[in-house]
């Protein structure tokens, strides 16, 4: 059913679209008979995205919770025009862009101007404690983050200089 792909990250438009895409058809249906204790499958249709603590972006919950310990796997969809402001976090955070370009910046100094483009398919770790910042351009991008919890955000700006 699936072939793999040796040239280039034509996989994670499969993924991206499996996981944007309506269910053409029923998971009671197609995967009747399959040990539960086996496998879980949850198809598009079947996942809701909900609004998060971040303005501008709404995140789906698939493996975990992020506010406990232990691992976790969520799917972030930055609406365009939105993006974070300069903070850390306290564990790495492994990400793989899914769909649309996705712009990052590190430093407590906020400066949109100056984000750099991260395409899909690409592959970024955020370092534990390390300030940084992001968010969508023109487009809203989706996201799968994987990383170990509980995860926070610690806001990390720089403060302005007095008379500034």
């Amino acid at each position: 059913m699936f072939h793999y792909i040796k040239k280039g990250p034509r996989w994670c438009l499969l993924l991206a679209a499996a996981l944007v895409a309506p269910a053409a058809i029923s998971a009671d249906g197609l995967f009747a008979g399959l040990d539960p204790k086996a496998i879980a499958i949850r198809l598009p249709a079947d996942m809701q995205w909900k609004s998060g603590g971040l303005s501008g972006a709404e995140s789906i919950a698939l493996a975990g919770d992020a506010s406990k310990p232990g691992l976790y796997v969520i799917l972030v969809k930055w609406h365009a025009h939105h993006n974070s402001r300069p903070h850390f976090h306290p564990n790495d955070r492994f990400i793989t862009v899914l769909s649309g370009t996705w712009w990052v910046n590190t430093g407590r100094n906020y400066d949109p101007e100056h984000m750099r483009p991260v395409p899909q398919g690409s592959f970024v770790t955020h370092y534990a404690g390390e300030v940084h910042y992001d968010g969508a351009k023109d487009a809203d991008v989706i996201l799968e983050i994987v990383g170990m919890g509980p995860e926070t955000l610690t806001p990390a700006e720089a403060k302005p200089a007095q008379g500034a």
